[in-house]
């Protein structure tokens, strides 16, 4: 018995479902992808133009040195813990919770001098800060 041999088929694979796949893929991921830089990230720190400074009948006046001393209303207070700020927060804002914290923090002061001064606002009872700023006319001169 003798069988012919027939003619050798060379395998083909159809490249267009796989094309289209791919396509479809390839446009989810454009459409689904936010383009940003986070390594990239440049801060400019604002500067106030600010009007005439505001009265404020109830207030503690807090300032920060650049080395983390701490004044409130005038008196230095010994120490650098929270505790010791809520203290004296606590007795500065004896008028009632309504008083409002003025934050005078050099621009060289650690950012954690100026956490602490909040965190004792925060124990203290007192919700109500704001930041002293230079204006821009003054901030270069002495």
């Amino acid at each position: 018995m003798k069988f012919r041999k027939r003619p050798r088929e060379e395998p083909e694979i159809n490249l267009i479902p796989f094309i289209d796949v791919l396509l479809v893929v390839v446009i989810f991921l454009m459409l689904s992808t936010t383009y940003a830089k986070f390594t990239e990230l440049q801060i400019k720190l604002p500067t106030a133009d600010t009007q005439a400074q505001r009265d404020y009948p109830k207030e503690v006046v807090v300032a920060v040195s650049s080395d983390g001393r701490y004044v409130v209303n005038g008196a230095a207070i010994a120490g650098r813990s929270v505790e010791e700020m809520t203290l004296a927060m606590t007795d500065a804002a004896k008028v009632g919770k309504e008083t409002v914290v003025i934050i005078h923090a050099d621009a060289n002061a650690a950012h954690q001098s100026v956490i602490t001064v909040m965190e004792a606002a925060r124990r203290a009872g007192l919700s109500q800060i704001t930041f002293a700023a230079q204006t821009t006319g003054s901030a270069g001169a002495p």
